[in-house]
Order: C-alpha cells, then structure tokens, then sequence
C-alpha cells in the first residue's frame, strides 16, 4: 500500500515514506545537486521507484533553487527576539550560531520579516518557502509555528530547531537542552544534603522546556522515594500568600521552582515571615540566572553558546549526508552552585 493521500497530489514526504528514506534525501536525488552524488545507489533506485509508483511530479522551482549550495545558513525566529543588549536570553545562542558559521564557511542569512497584519514571522508566503535562499536553516523562539514546522519536515529542508517541539506526524530536529535531567541533577543535589520533604512551584506555561523540567523532577522525587504534598506537584501554578504560611508550618526543607520569578516571590514571602534561606528552607530554580541578581540561585546553566555552535554543525551535517535521517540532540546543563542550598535541619514539626 502506498502512503499517497486521497484526493491530494503526492509530495516529498510520501515519496520519503515510501522509500524508507529522509526528505532530504529525496530532495537531493530529485535535484540532481553536487550531493547526490553521495546517496548510495540502491537508496537512489528505492527513491526514483517509488517517485514512479507514486507519480510525483516535482516543483520546477523549487528544484532549481536547490541546484547548488549558496554556503548559507539560514536563522529564523518566530517572534522578535534579535537582542537589544547582552543580556537578552537569545544573544548568545546567535553569538554561537555566527561563530560557527564563520568558522565553517558559511554566511547568515537572517529572516525577520513578519509577510503577516498579527506580526508573526513566517516561513512561507504565498505558498513559497522563504528559507530556500539558504541552503539550511536554524529556528529559534518561543512561539513556534508548528505547521509550519510540519511543512519544513514534510518538503525535506533541511533545519534544526533550538529547542524540543513536538509536532504531530514529524520528527522535527531538535538541538534540546536537557531540563530534564538537570531537574533531576538538582533533586539530587538536595537529596543528597539530607533533605526529603519537598515543594514545587510551578509556571502556567504548558510548553517541553516546561513539561521537560516537570518530569524530571517527578522521576528523582519517586525514585529517590522523596516526599512532595505542593501544589505544584500536583499540577497547579503559581504562588499565593496563603500557599506560603503553610509551607512556614509545614515539613518541608526544600523547594525547586521553575523560575528565578517565582523563587523571588517566595523568597520575599519567607523574609516577610521570619523565614531565612537556606539556614530554614533550601531553594533551587530550574532556570538560568543572571549576573545582577539579588541572590546567587542555586539553578542550571544553558550553554546557549555552545547549543548555536552545535545547530550549525547539525544543519552542515544534513547537507553533507542527506541520506540519514535527521535526529536531535540532548546538550547537558549542567548544576551552578548558590547560596540558597544547605544541609537540611531537623524537619521541622
């Protein structure tokens, strides 16, 4: 059985399917470009029958913007986050990104344009895709556009995107960071000072950095058979006066929240109580901090340098070997020491 959809003409990603073969190898054995000459034979034979099974026709166009490599790599945002100082989160991911691009040969290619009245920033425009001026791409930025994303996968350009996105009926590549495991490192960390009663606090964003964070911590906290009766835990966000007085009467010793945010909120609360950190409560953040910060947070580091560096490599490395299939990568990040974690006291009754 073929995998051609009812009613719609055959594309890239059927023909991929059918092969058992990347996008991107279809794209290369289609245009015929200076890579095709790397797919093996038998993998150009699987993909050339089943175009013929399948009768796909391809898109002029498209192919000859693909004919050869410009030695460009592309870098797309979905939202405004080009930085206005050092500081921004996003700086230092570009900072990798332009050098390694340097590095290897390649110039950038930025895409800002919105082509859209919300502001929204688009790979396509009537029906084109804007990053075919470049031979690959970087994504990058919170409010992701997933079908188009879908669509990047299916006509088999090649990209990365800074940062875990699932999306349904792709297998989009990813350069992640591991909150994850990070989240867990930490649990560790406090474990490991003595402490067993835990509270957790939790952003309202529903997004995988977050869904990362939050089961990482819930696998150190059963694994280590850790106690945690917050809010949070139990899938509630956010931080009230009244959540706090009872943290105060309460057990626990430790409590991680996701942002630097929250840990300021409660940080305030406890001293409004008489409450001192860490000689009363420990509390760590799943989130990178900042220079300028009231307090050295015991947190994780994102190493958005090094993440840049790695999404070119990923991108050069689809264009030099488009016969495998794209996969992500995990980039650890690793646990910063503070001055909010101590030894746990005797819990308190």
């Amino acid at each position: 059985m073929t995998s051609k959809r009812r009613g719609q003409a055959p594309r890239q990603s059927d023909v991929a399917r059918l092969a058992g073969v990347s996008q991107s190898a279809v794209s290369r054995v289609i245009s015929g470009d200076v890579d095709a000459a790397r797919i093996p034979e038998e993998t150009r034979q699987r993909v050339l029958a089943a175009i013929k099974e399948l009768g796909y026709v391809p898109n002029a166009s498209a192919r000859n913007l693909r004919n050869k490599r410009n030695r460009l790599i592309g870098v797309h945002t979905f939202e405004a986050v080009f930085p206005h100082a050092r500081t921004d989160f996003y700086f230092e991911f570009l900072l990798g990104i332009e050098e390694r691009a340097e590095q290897t040969g390649f110039d950038l290619v930025l895409f800002t344009s919105t082509g859209a009245g919300d502001g929204r920033r688009r790979v396509y425009r009537d029906g084109t895709n804007r990053l075919n001026l470049a031979d690959g791409s970087v994504l990058l930025g919170v409010s992701t556009d997933r079908a188009e994303l879908a669509r990047l996968w299916n006509d088999g350009y090649p990209f990365v995107h800074i940062g875990r996105r699932e999306v349904p009926g792709a297998q989009i590549p990813c350069v992640i960071p591991d909150y994850r495991g990070a989240a867990i490192g930490i649990v560790d960390k406090l474990a490991g000072h003595g402490h067993r009663r835990f509270a957790y606090l939790r952003e309202p964003m529903e997004m995988e950095p977050y869904a990362d964070r939050r089961d990482g911590y819930r696998e150190a906290v059963e694994r280590l058979g850790l106690t945690d009766r917050s809010p949070g835990f139990r899938g509630e966000s956010g931080l009230t006066g009244d959540w706090i007085d009872e943290l105060v009467r309460g057990g626990e010793t430790a409590v991680v929240a996701e942002s630097v945010r929250l840990a300021e909120r409660l940080l305030a609360g406890l001293r409004e109580r008489g409450v001192r950190v860490p000689q009363d409560i420990s509390v760590a953040v799943l989130e990178a901090t900042w220079q300028g910060t009231s307090v050295q947070w015991d947190s994780l580091e994102i190493p958005r340098v090094a993440i840049g560096r790695i999404a070119v490599d990923r991108v050069i490395d689809m264009l030099d070997h488009p016969d495998e299939p794209p996969e992500s990568l995990l980039v650890p990040c690793p646990i910063v020491p503070g001055t909010t974690v101590a030894a746990a006291r005797e819990e308190r009754p």
